[in-house]
């Protein structure tokens, strides 16, 4: 089956239509975009270790800060409680205390995120380094 072309000759056409495989190409982008956006997590999920009371004994360092936080945003520094404006000052205290420098953040699974960050930020402000999340 042949085209001719509109000056009369006979000149085959050699021109392919690409309009029906576009349409196919844009019909499958716009499936695998639905598909993507359905099987992609709706966004980020906290999931901080549970606290165990056997695993922090077990790993115990006298050198290290021990940071405790439970599931109501309470704030323990080496035992001594503490809120998230004071976090900074106790941190300052236990790193001239301890020699090691190392953080061992304890936390609840339910506990405010948003206090992990400050607990992170006053140890970075306080010069210490090496922290660590305790998991059971």
């Amino acid at each position: 089956m042949s085209l001719l072309s509109s000056q009369g000759d006979q000149e085959v056409m050699a021109e392919i239509n690409i309009t029906p495989f576009t349409d196919v190409l844009l019909v499958l982008l716009i499936i695998f975009m639905i598909l993507a956006a359905l099987v992609a997590p709706p966004g980020f999920e906290k999931e901080l270790p549970n606290k165990n009371p056997n695993s922090s004994t077990q790993n115990k360092n006298k050198n290290d800060i021990e940071v405790d936080v439970n599931n109501k945003g309470v704030i323990f520094v080496d035992g001594q409680k503490t809120d998230e404006t004071g976090i900074y000052r106790m941190m300052y205290e236990a790193s001239k205390k301890k020699p090691h420098h190392h953080v061992s953040i304890i936390a609840d699974a339910k506990a405010p995120y948003g206090i992990i960050i400050r607990i992170l930020d006053a140890a970075r402000q306080t010069g210490l380094e090496d922290v660590g999340f305790v998991t059971s």
